[in-house]
């Protein structure tokens, strides 16, 4: 099972089971409320983090300087219990109104279902809570607010995706692996046949082509964010993906699938670290990852025509930190994350873990950092592009549709592209509205 399908795999069932629990017979909000007192309330608070090694030592460091300067609101910290998925554990302690004040492992995708849930705090209710979120994180902050335009997330990491290619599979194929032939639609498939042909490797490139969800966001929706210059997949409630941005991806993948370059089974591994894929769409995670066993090159996502870099969008693979609505004392939660989202503490997430923080100028605020590690500043550089899952009502249903209506057409052929986007759109132009 691929990073991705190991971190989504059981969000959907999960979040239903929070709606159930967590709506009333009249299908109104269940979740908690510590009162209107409670946004300037003080003192102790629990928050959770995620349990990857990088990011514990990132959490202990943050609240260890959090907790010497104030006695009094002391932050209590631990990894995010075991679960199936965060969204499980999440969901779980939403329904039985236990959740920390802050969790910093929240999927933007989640977030709809916990606020409907009632499990969410509006930072909106802070006094500078919209303008903080607004100036930290730039002109991408619009796309992570609710629909009733309040923000019940601050966004905080990204992990924008591009194209991975391993250069010793474009070496031998005879390609030039510092210069790859991948930025137009007819490059990339005439690279991916040689490099099928030639490199030794059973596929140029193998997303997953399971059902899931999510799948999406690592084969459709990053090449669709760039080939439509930064649109969501639904944008004021009306469909994008069947538009002529949509279906110009669409066709490029299917043109993959057709000649037998993306193969239509999965693969029991990780394709590219087995070296029987030659490309993987991944973030800057990849870097640690494959950096000592894979001579690898990174390079943005491909365009029909072609793009220059600086212009290309792609998908953010961003999380973010919540505030929950079982905390009592916000006034700290909120201070705490604002100080847990400082510039200061931002710089140690990326020193610790690579991770983009979510700030308008990732390179600027940290030029030390990236002079240090030059191989990270593509992918930091991307993340000033980056496009977020649509934060709307059934969100993980609308994303369903579209990747049912994706696999039957693109990824197994069995039905018209245009035929089954416009199907879907047709639902999710419903389920987008809360009916």
């Amino acid at each position: 099972m691929s990073r991705a399908s190991s971190r989504f795999a059981s969000i959907a069932a999960i979040l239903m089971l929070v709606l159930s629990s967590c709506l009333g017979e009249d299908g109104q909000d269940g979740g908690g409320s510590a009162g209107d007192g409670a946004t300037a309330a003080t003192g102790p608070i629990r928050i959770w983090y995620s349990n990857n090694p990088e990011e514990v030592a990132w959490g202990e460091a943050v609240v260890a300087a959090w907790n010497a300067d104030h006695p009094d609101e002391e932050v209590t910290a631990e990894e995010i219990p075991a679960g199936e998925s965060s969204e499980e554990v999440i969901g779980a302690s939403i329904t039985a109104g236990n959740t920390p004040c802050l969790i910093f492992n929240t999927a933007p995708a989640a977030v709809p279902q916990f606020q409907q849930a009632g499990g969410l705090v509006a930072l909106d209710d802070f006094s500078d809570g919209a303008s903080y979120i607004q100036e930290r994180t730039g002109d991408r902050a619009e796309q992570y607010k609710f629909t009733d335009g309040k923000f019940y997330q601050m966004p905080w990491k990204t992990n924008p995706v591009m194209i991975f290619y391993n250069k010793e599979v474009f070496r031998t194929a005879g390609l030039d692996p510092e210069n790859p032939p991948l930025s137009t639609y007819d490059e990339f498939l005439s690279t991916a046949e040689t490099l099928v042909a030639e490199g030794g490797v059973e596929a140029a490139i193998w997303p997953s082509p399971d059902a899931q969800f999510f799948q999406p966001w690592f084969d459709f929706y990053p090449l669709f964010a760039a080939q439509s210059g930064g649109q969501q997949l639904v944008e004021d409630g009306e469909p994008q993906f069947n538009n002529e941005a949509g279906l110009a991806v669409a066709n490029f993948w299917r043109s993959l699938y057709d000649q037998g370059l993306t193969p239509n089974e999965a693969y029991n591994g990780d394709s590219f670290a087995d070296q029987q894929a030659a490309m993987a769409i991944v973030g800057p995670w990849a870097i640690a990852v494959y950096g000592d066993a894979v001579d690898w090159g990174a390079v943005p996502v491909p365009t029909q025509d072609g793009m220059d870099a600086s212009e290309v969008h792609t998908f953010s693979d961003e999380k973010s930190s919540a505030m929950y609505t079982a905390c009592e004392n916000r006034g700290t939660a909120w201070e705490f994350l604002k100080f847990a989202t400082s510039e200061e503490s931002d710089g140690q997430l990326l020193e610790l873990t690579g991770q983009m923080p979510m700030r308008a100028d990732v390179v600027a605020s940290f030029p030390d950092y990236f002079e240090a590690n030059p191989e990270y500043e593509a992918f930091a550089d991307q993340a000033s592009r980056t496009v977020e899952v649509p934060i709307v009502p059934n969100s993980i249903e609308m994303w369903q549709t579209f990747r049912t209506a994706y696999s039957e057409s693109v990824i197994f052929g069995t039905t018209p592209i245009e035929e089954a986007f416009n199907a879907a759109a047709d639902e999710i132009r419903t389920l987008v509205s809360g009916s």
